[in-house]
């Protein structure tokens, strides 16, 4: 990586490194014009989709990577919600700030489900915005749009009134894992290796290694403990 001149190093390092997840490009660029103003923030990631998102992680470093994700929801190959839902697991030390154009309810405690450290619109102001990643990086806040926060406060008050109501998950097993990888991931949450899977299922070990591949490729994870959060996370098993 090139840095800037030499005066300039110092506060390049200590910038807060921001990547941007949204399916179009128009989008991309408005976010980026809106935080240029802004001295202390650096762009290191651009992705189109979820998925698109997930595998460039994956070739950066810890300290590459970004440390807060601006994510939009709606998009295809992997939503907004899979990806933060995915990400908080394989990336604990990038936080995540949903940026959209949704603002009903059921996206709102979605992503508040899936991890999300904030939730914006997208006709925030830029102002708004970056004071939204100040708020998280400084104080470890959960900046919302004014409506975000009213429909959160009131969906809070409700479950209050509700004490036996159960959340459930934005992102269900079966959107991900077909029904023998979720058979075998229930089996890995008990504990079970390889063989005694295969003998639990009548299959050869050789096949258990392939699903465990395949579970692991559509999760964008690469342990078992990593499937095993995934899945008390979400409450699969």
């Amino acid at each position: 990586m090139q840095y800037p001149p030499a005066t300039a190093k110092k506060q390049y390092l200590y910038m807060t490194r921001i990547g941007i997840v949204d399916d179009k490009m128009i989008n991309r660029k408005t976010v980026q014009r809106n935080l240029q103003g802004a001295a202390d923030i650096r762009i290191v990631l651009e992705a189109s989709s979820g998925q698109d998102f997930i595998e460039k992680m994956e070739h950066l470093t810890e300290a590459e990577r970004p440390q807060i994700v601006l994510m939009d929801i709606d998009m295809p190959q992997m939503s907004g919600i899979e990806a933060i839902a995915i990400g908080t697991i394989r990336f604990p030390g990038t936080r995540f700030l949903v940026l959209t154009i949704f603002d009903d309810d059921e996206k709102i405690f979605e992503a508040i489900q899936a991890g999300a450290s904030g939730y914006l619109l997208k006709d925030d102001s830029a102002v708004q915005l970056a004071e939204a990643i100040t708020h998280i990086m400084e104080f470890n806040g959960t900046p919302m749009s004014p409506a975000v926060a009213r429909k959160t406060l009131s969906w809070l008050r409700e479950l209050q009134h509700k004490p036996g109501a159960a959340a459930t998950s934005p992102v269900t097993s079966d959107k991900l894992l077909s029904n023998r990888e979720l058979e075998i991931m229930k089996l890995m949450v008990e504990g079970l290796e390889y063989k005694s899977i295969a003998a639990r299922l009548s299959i050869s070990p050789n096949t258990v290694r392939a699903h465990i591949s395949k579970i692991y490729e559509k999760l964008h994870i690469n342990s078992k403990a990593q499937a095993v959060q995934l899945a008390y996370k979400y409450k699969w098993v």
